[in-house]
């Protein structure tokens, strides 16, 4: 028998027990109706007998949320979470595929406003200007298997900063290292500015134009194309200026390293979880993966 004082403790599921209780009941309804689609696809109409009839779940859905989170959380083998909750693999494999798709679709949780989620990053620019949110973003990049040899595209995954094979991930912050929004994974190799331009970002530039967001160097094309709204550290002096100069830019660029570092410690969260530390699994399933952490990590940090 499966010891549920056990299996949601925080230590294994990386949420407290008030959030798992929370996800459970958030979650019911469309796992429900993810459920009863698949069920009417298969039957080709609708169902004959009353709901309830049939055979019934070996892992019920509450375990099912345990053993995602679980999984998510350490990246315990399938089979070893199967062992655990006394199940086969493939129970657990599918288990893990519909809850992680429920927790990425949820978006990402806006701090002190119970029930409303962010889901796109022009949600966040609408709600960083109705709030006066100065926004920090910045991106990450996640370790994946190479692909495999003698297939076009195998380049795009090497990174040029890593040297490794990764995807790229953009996450957007507070002035708290709150997660407000990530997402857009691209293949490692392409430049972060691309990556963010490849979302719609110029356009949102231009919509809000009241919207401030700290970046770092690697995105000194968007303060070209947006100065005064995408705020970049100040470019090092040249070698012949004075040394006052010298010091003033160097305590701009420790100023702005200071305000925008809130988006790094966001980055860290995320990188808690031990699936994004190194992506051993398919690559096509890890954005999905990234959402759904960074939406859990989201929730935790909006009520800190």
């Amino acid at each position: 028998m499966v010891n549920r004082a056990v299996v949601g403790h925080r230590m294994l599921t990386g949420v407290s027990r008030r959030h798992l209780a929370e996800l459970i009941a958030e979650l019911a309804s469309p796992w429900q109706a993810v459920v009863e689609g698949r069920r009417h696809t298969v039957r080709g109409g609708v169902r004959r007998r009353t709901a309830g009839a049939g055979a019934k779940h070996r892992l019920v859905f509450t375990d099912r949320v345990v053993a995602a989170l679980i999984h998510l959380r350490h990246d315990l083998p399938h089979a070893v979470l199967g062992l655990l909750f006394g199940v086969d693999r493939s129970t657990i494999t599918r288990a893990i595929a519909e809850i992680r798709g429920l927790l990425a679709r949820r978006g990402f949780a806006v701090p002190d406003r119970p029930g409303i989620r962010l889901r796109t990053l022009a949600d966040v620019f609408a709600y960083a200007q109705a709030e006066g949110v100065l926004l920090r973003l910045d991106a990450t990049e996640v370790q994946v298997r190479r692909p495999v040899g003698h297939r076009g595209g195998r380049r795009a995954f090497v990174s040029g900063k890593k040297k490794q094979n990764t995807m790229k991930a953009t996450v957007v912050a507070d002035e708290a290292g709150r997660t407000l929004w990530a997402g857009n994974l691209r293949p490692g190799r392409m430049h972060d500015a691309t990556a963010i331009r490849s979302e719609g970002i110029d356009d949102l530039f231009r919509r809000f134009p009241d919207i401030q967001v700290l970046l770092d160097d690697g995105y000194l094309g968007l303060r070209r194309d947006h100065p005064g709204q995408a705020v970049t550290p100040p470019r090092k002096a040249n070698k012949i200026c004075p040394p006052e100069v010298h010091e003033a830019r160097e305590r701009a660029r420790h100023q702005h390293s200071s305000q925008r570092i809130p988006v790094e410690h966001a980055l860290a969260d995320h990188k808690r979880w031990k699936g994004l530390t190194r992506w051993t699994h398919r690559r096509d399933t890890l954005p999905e993966t990234y959402l759904a952490i960074a939406g859990l990590v989201s929730d935790r940090t909006a009520t800190a």
